[in-house]
């Protein structure tokens, strides 16, 4: 194990900390709240910028966004969000396989992890436990079945604490290979999250509530579809609760 993550850590120093946009992403599409109210059929696709991964890390295959997993990265949304409901299907195609989609991020990634803060809405494929035994015991099942937690300084108070961490209460998510469906509510430092049709975990009194969503690589292909983003009437904010804007 020792030699592998000195691997890893080796090949993240060798890639470049920082990319500029080189390669135009669009995938998912962004709406407002009023255009449902009204019955208005605008909506705009959502562009993306890759932050430090490469031009072959993702990839279109028709309406499905790909990700290979390499270089550990993210991309992120051209554009801020503040209070939101994001829907987005995705699946594993790697047994274990690990990533997840940030929101408030900073988009900044911290140089040695290549992980941006903000909120993590992790996605891992369930059999992560058992590949990353602690003592010889597995992780509790529900860590793989969508945890929320801050990242890079960012504090939330967890419904289901797992430390800082909130676990889902119930597990649902599926396995390699097959498609889960997210709803992610993000209202005034407050989430909550629906995995396959039932609202399971969550977090309150964020310290960021305004900033980008990112993509993560890390490590393993997964596949993303119908990603949708239904923009929500804005809060109050003070200066510190938004990120810096890139």
């Amino acid at each position: 194990m020792k030699e592998i993550a000195c691997f890893i850590l080796l090949f993240n120093m060798l890639i470049p900390s920082v990319f500029s946009q080189t390669f135009p992403i669009t995938f998912g599409e962004e709406k407002a709240f009023s255009s449902m109210i009204d019955n208005s059929s605008k909506s705009e696709a959502i562009k993306w910028v890759d932050v430090n991964t490469t031009d072959t890390t993702w990839f279109k295959k028709g309406e499905v966004l790909v990700c290979k997993g390499w270089p550990i990265g993210v991309i992120r949304s051209e554009k801020m969000y503040e209070n939101f409901v994001l829907h987005v299907e995705w699946r594993h195609l790697t047994a274990g396989g690990n990533s997840g989609i940030f929101v408030w991020s900073d988009a900044q990634p911290d140089p040695v992890g290549r992980l941006p803060g903000g909120v993590e809405v992790q996605m891992l494929e369930l059999d992560w436990v058992n590949q990353h035994k602690v003592n010889g015991e597995p992780a509790p099942i529900a860590y793989v079945h969508g945890e929320l937690f801050g990242v890079g300084g960012v504090k939330t108070i967890p419904d289901n604490p797992r430390g800082e961490r909130s676990k889902s209460i119930q597990n649902l998510c599926l396995g390699k290979g097959e498609w889960n469906t997210y709803t992610v509510i993000c209202v005034d430092g407050t989430i909550k999250l629906s995995v396959n049709g039932k609202f399971v975990n969550g977090i309150s009194q964020s310290t960021i509530k305004k900033g980008y969503l990112c993509l993560e690589a890390e490590g393993a292909e997964i596949e993303f579809r119908n990603m949708q983003v239904v923009e929500l009437n804005p809060g109050l904010l003070s200066a510190s609760q938004i990120v810096k804007e890139l």
